[in-house]
């Protein structure tokens, strides 16, 4: 019994300490788009061009001195004035934001970026101007890759989320929630057979559920909505594991169990997943 109290105030001390996590900050993550750009040798050039004149602390540059983001002398002005006087056949927006590439390189806007938006490319060396079609940002963090031919053409722009690496990562988030819960069932002296089998078949199917569905959250909304949505989801899962464990598991005992034992197991078992989930969250980003 002592093991098993030590076992539940782990938990709940792991738990409430990482409330800070979720809460912390105003500075969290914001919407991007990333552009993996090949087929251009040489130094260039790069900025997104907008359909708004503003977006987020960016905006177009309407002629006043003051609200110019560079000025003569600086370093960069020739290429921001490049830009300030390219004029977009669609009327689209520079927002006075470029980025510096060489080669097969990635440009990035990591804040506010816009949607829709065009991308921009200057090439010093020719003083060319190549120009996309309009996209749209079409999740929390887009990514993109810019296809371009020998002469700097833009052929074409494709959307490169790598759903691959997601897959992977909700199979490891799976097998390290499997493992965690099996090894506190043993704590808790579910050891029977049936038990354990009883235990992983609900932890795959509610995890299975509460991934997929924490995935779309992040891949739409980003992390602080993931956040707010892994704590009620988790809520959810473990009503549903508690009543499950409470109606079956002492049915399947070796040895007679108080059934409500059930239930601070479960209570034990989701809240010590959740802690490792928002510590792997903070350490290791992109397995969410």
């Amino acid at each position: 019994m002592k093991k098993k109290i030590f076992c539940v105030l782990i938990t709940a001390v792991l738990l409430f300490s990482l409330f800070p996590l979720a809460v912390s900050a105003d500075t969290g993550p914001k919407p991007s788009v990333r552009v993996n750009i090949n087929g251009i040798d040489g130094e260039y050039y790069v900025t997104l061009l907008s359909y708004h004149p503003s977006n987020g602390p960016m905006s177009a540059w309407n002629g006043n001195e003051s609200y110019a983001f560079y000025h003569e002398g600086d370093e960069g002005y020739d290429i921001w004035k490049k830009f300030v006087e390219y004029k977009d056949t669609d009327g689209y927006y520079f927002l006075q934001q470029f980025e510096k590439c060489e080669g097969e390189d990635e440009y990035s806007w990591t804040y506010y970026p816009p949607s829709p938006f065009k991308v921009l490319i200057y090439v010093p060396e020719t003083d060319e101007f190549f120009v996309s079609g309009v996209y749209e940002r079409y999740a929390f963090d887009s990514y993109f890759t810019l296809e371009a031919g020998k002469t700097g053409a833009l052929l074409s722009l494709a959307r490169s989320y790598d759903h691959g690496a997601e897959v992977l990562s909700l199979v490891a988030r799976i097998v390290l929630t499997l493992i965690l819960e099996i090894g506190l069932a043993f704590a808790f002296g579910y050891t029977a057979k049936k038990q354990l089998l009883l235990i992983s078949a609900v932890n795959v199917f509610t995890q299975i559920v509460l991934n997929v569905l924490l995935n779309a959250v992040n891949f739409y909304s980003g992390h602080y909505a993931f956040v707010a949505y892994y704590v009620f989801l988790e809520l959810i899962v473990l009503l549903i594991e508690a009543v499950i464990f409470y109606a079956f598991l002492h049915k399947f005992a070796n040895k007679p169990k108080k059934r409500a034992l059930s239930v601070a197991y479960a209570a034990s078992a989701n809240a010590l997943s959740f802690a490792l989930g928002m510590v792997i969250a903070k350490m290791i980003p992109g397995i969410f």
